[in-house]
């Protein structure tokens, strides 16, 4: 059967003050009143039962992510003790998928993404769990056609066509410097594409890999799948998964099976809108600029004279007033308020860092 999995994971430092540790930035209700969680679930609507979906993120967030989503049971939540990259969210969550479903084709799509249009994004997930169904030694990809020398992403370098437009994938290339994303560009979608995070493959083919490039991870992972009951379950994850390797699903799988004759790492190019919501930037792009380049997310607000500013607040008493700004980003919330120029937004991972150094967790 087919079944999708969606990362829910991540600290979400660069969206601070709103994102916190009680409420991460995929609950937050960034735009149109929905999560980045809501919307990345609403995007599977159609294309797979709501009984064959699940949600892997720190068991901290399991009741208000279970709220968020009221399809969701407890069992289709699959919590992590604590965060060890994606490589050990991902394969944990095959393992318990296909010890219901040994021929389960698993998706993994992510939570901080925005994609549009959503039929398309649609067309091509069918068309992955087409193509796995059919074809047990792939790894399938989702590639996107590069808009921009873009330094934030990794890229998926591409060698001849496969079947039905697909390519295989050569080499995943890390994020490089602007000089090798331009080169990047200009070779085109045929030659490169973004690494979007996203997969599909059948969970078997998956675990076979993770056998063969990580033994380690497999066989405690192994220990806790055959555990006794759910009770036993829980306490042997809590003990192994701390333990795991800390290492992404692309370094530990996808790269050793590019190189692997006896694994196809396919791409499907994905040519659509996609936004990594990861900064104050590109929630600003989300949010429809005005004709001034204004980006205002909060109920009350009273600007003049304003550019290329994003306003943004989850207090819906407070008004936030702005005179002569200019690519600034300020964003209240109850108890803190970040004001930034919008080319220093990187380094609010850093005041992130000190608040806590000066204040502990009290605003984290």
């Amino acid at each position: 059967m087919r079944h999708a999995v969606i990362l829910a994971g991540g600290s979400g430092t660069r969206l601070w003050p709103m994102s916190r540790k009680e409420t991460p930035k995929q609950l937050i209700p960034f735009l149109s009143g929905k999560s980045l969680l809501q919307i990345a679930a609403d995007r599977l609507q159609g294309l797979i039962p709501d009984r064959n979906k699940y949600v892997c993120a720190s068991d901290r967030y399991r009741e208000t992510m279970l709220k968020a989503l009221p399809f969701l049971s407890p069992d289709q939540f699959i919590g992590e003790p604590t965060g060890r990259d994606t490589l050990n969210a991902v394969a944990y969550s095959c393992m318990l998928i296909a010890s219901l479903d040994p021929e389960a084709v698993v998706a993994v799509v992510t939570a901080d993404h925005l994609i549009e249009p959503v039929e398309l994004f649609q067309e091509r997930v069918r068309l992955g769990y087409e193509l796995a169904e059919g074809n047990p030694d792939m790894l399938l990809a989702f590639g996107i056609k590069p808009s921009a020398p873009s330094t934030g992403y990794g890229y998926l370098q591409l060698e001849e066509v496969m079947e039905r437009e697909c390519r295989r994938v050569s080499q995943f290339q890390e994020k490089p410097d602007i000089a090798t994303a331009k080169q990047f560009l200009s070779a085109g979608p045929e030659r490169y594409l973004w690494n979007s995070g996203m997969y599909v493959w059948r969970a078997s083919a998956l675990l076979d890999c993770l056998h063969r490039y990580e033994r380690a991870t497999f066989d405690k992972l192994q220990v806790v799948i055959n555990a006794e009951n759910e009770t036993d379950r829980e306490r042997k994850l809590h003990e192994v998964y701390p333990s795991l390797r800390k290492i992404s699903v692309d370094y530990a799988i996808m790269e050793p099976a590019s190189k692997d004759p006896g694994v196809r790492v396919v791409a499907i190019p994905m040519e659509l809108e996609w936004m990594d919501v990861g900064s104050w930037i590109t929630f600003a792009k989300a949010s429809h600029p005005d004709e001034s380049g204004n980006s205002i997310s909060a109920d009350r607000t009273v600007i003049k004279n304003v550019k290329d500013t994003l306003i943004a607040s989850n207090d819906p008493n407070h008004l936030i007033a702005a005179v002569g700004c200019e690519e600034l980003i300020i964003i209240h919330t109850p108890d803190a308020t970040l004001v930034c120029k919008a080319d220093c937004a990187e380094e609010i991972k850093d005041i992130h860092r000190l608040v806590g150094e000066k204040f502990g967790d009290s605003y984290l």
